[in-house]
């Protein structure tokens, strides 16, 4: 059987070159229509692989954190003063007692929740129910207002105070904004308000605590956040304190080298801590 081509290059004509013209004509068709075929299909490819791709490489990117310190991990055995839960949140409860005021806590940006197991466990021990609250991906942005949760599955706690670490404590003080009648109090690590969260006229007792040698939270990032909090905000500021020692998992890139060890600079955390929720315990 001819083909279509060879058909047209037998046509009687006086020349034989506008058979062989006609066939390289539909060679060239026929190349032009296979390429946009594949640049259809490849266009296809992109848009379905594509999301998939960047939605998996940002999944591994929230899931590859730093393991917390042993230090951490020992926080979190019980012990007769200080009874210990890990289900949907880690929350410390100070034995013999029934406390009425709380501390929800939101763990920093792509830091393990139990890396602040230390200092919510030495806040319990001072009479208060202590509650880390796991993030998706570990990023409290995914879910600022987990503390709704938490709330409801603990009716005995009639003051609430809120707080977090780096872009957990963001995350809180967006929950303090959004739901003013449902916190008493908000504690600030070396963060800050998002511009979205004005509580400037705010009468809630806030307490913003940083490390003066923070390389993230920088001593100029949390100034500028005054026009963000109340007026009557207490700002403590931890000489030679820097970012990742609010918890323990380790150093922190992008971060400065401490001039203060960890367990002195998680003290001095947990004291300004304590300071504001006996000022709410006592309202």
């Amino acid at each position: 059987m001819k083909t279509r081509c060879e058909t047209y290059g037998k046509i009687n004509l006086s020349d034989s070159v506008p058979g062989i013209m006609i066939c390289q004509t539909q060679e060239k068709n026929v190349k032009e229509q296979s390429n946009t075929f594949l640049k259809r299909r490849w266009r296809l490819v992109t848009v379905l692989v594509l999301p998939v791709a960047i939605i998996a490489a940002f999944v591994i990117w929230a899931s590859t954190i730093p393991a917390p310190m042993p230090e951490a991990l020992s926080a979190l055995q019980p012990d007769e003063k200080i009874a210990v839960e890990e289900n949907r949140w880690v929350v410390f409860r100070p034995a013999g007692q029934a406390p009425s005021t709380g501390f929800i806590f939101y763990p920093g940006g792509r830091v393990d929740y139990r890396s602040y197991a230390p200092a919510l466990r030495a806040i319990a021990a001072a009479g208060y129910l202590t509650v880390i609250v796991p993030m998706p991906l570990n990023l409290a942005v995914l879910s600022a207002d987990r503390a709704l949760e938490v709330q409801a599955a603990f009716p005995q706690i009639h003051q609430w105070v809120i707080g977090g670490h780096s872009l957990g404590g963001a995350m809180a003080a967006r929950f303090a904004y959004r739901h003013p009648d449902r916190v008493q109090g908000l504690v600030l690590w070396a963060s800050y308000p998002p511009g979205s969260a004005d509580l400037s006229k705010s009468r809630i007792p806030v307490a913003s605590i940083s490390g003066t040698l923070d390389g993230l939270a920088t001593p100029a990032k949390i100034e500028a956040s005054r026009t963000l909090l109340p007026p009557a905000a207490k700002w403590v500021k931890i000489e030679g304190g820097n970012h990742a020692q609010f918890g323990w998992y380790g150093d922190q890139p992008g971060d400065h080298a401490a001039t203060l060890g960890r367990a002195e600079q998680q003290a001095r955390v947990v004291a300004a801590t304590l300071a504001l929720l006996r000022s709410v315990a006592n309202q």
